[in-house]
């Protein structure tokens, strides 16, 4: 099984032939258009079993997956003490397992934004979470830490882990949190702006299933994003 992460920057219909090299089963892209708003045959056949969510039509997290894998989209909440929190879309596959995508967003929050927005979640369905992957764009690194908030990076994989979920970057590359030699993104497409902020965090089960991680050659990929897509192959 192989499973590939990535935040587009939009425009994905523009951009399906770059995925289509690593024939994954699925794909988890932030920042892509709803398929069925699109005006594009060739994106609308290659997405063709897919879930959705974004605030427009052009601005939204969608989980791809092969037409022998069935997706199920779990109807979990959204909302920590009346606010709503963005953007995750939780999901079954194939009943097996849940993959829970992430694509964090500032929300108009001055203290919540981005890592704080999935510690809110977290604080909502963390009891959910078993035998899954927690996978996207999270916007966030420990070196972006504030030590007077307890919702930091460093807070979020911590209690990911209290609960059996690991990063697997961390585990392959064998390099602790906020110490990565591979970015995934690149500020303004500069490559001195580089910073490690997208993940796949997984449970104990598919960490000791996997057989490669790759990063998206940089030279490659940044002329159509700011980010580098991330590639987990398992053992079925």
């Amino acid at each position: 099984m192989k499973i590939l992460t990535w935040n587009c920057n939009g425009a994905l219909r523009n951009k399906i032939e770059y995925l289509d090299f690593y024939k994954a089963d699925i794909y988890i892209i932030q920042e892509c258009e709803n398929p069925a708003k699109a005006k594009h045959k060739d994106y609308s056949e290659w997405a063709s079993n897919y879930l959705w969510i974004g605030d427009n039509k052009n601005r939204g997290i969608g989980i791809f997956a092969k037409s022998n894998i069935t997706l199920e989209k779990l109807d979990w909440s959204d909302t920590y003490q009346n606010h709503k929190v963005k953007h995750f879309l939780p999901c079954s596959v194939n009943s097996d397992f849940i993959l829970l995508a992430v694509w964090t967003h500032n929300n108009n929050s001055p203290t919540f934004g981005y890592i704080g927005q999935l510690w809110k979640y977290l604080q909502i369905n963390k009891s959910r979470l078993k035998n899954c992957f927690v996978i996207g764009d999270f916007n966030s690194n420990k070196n972006w830490d504030k030590w007077d908030r307890w919702w930091n990076h460093s807070d979020v994989v911590s209690e990911l882990n209290e609960i059996g979920i690991t990063s697997l970057y961390h585990q392959y590359s064998n390099e602790k949190q906020g110490e990565e030699s591979k970015p995934t993104f690149f500020l303004q497409r500069k490559i001195e702006k580089a910073y490690h902020i997208d993940y796949v965090f997984t449970s104990l089960k598919f960490v000791n299933r996997l057989i490669q991680l790759e990063i998206g050659e940089v030279n490659k990929w940044i002329k159509i994003s700011d980010h580098l897509p991330i590639i987990c192959t398992f053992d079925n």
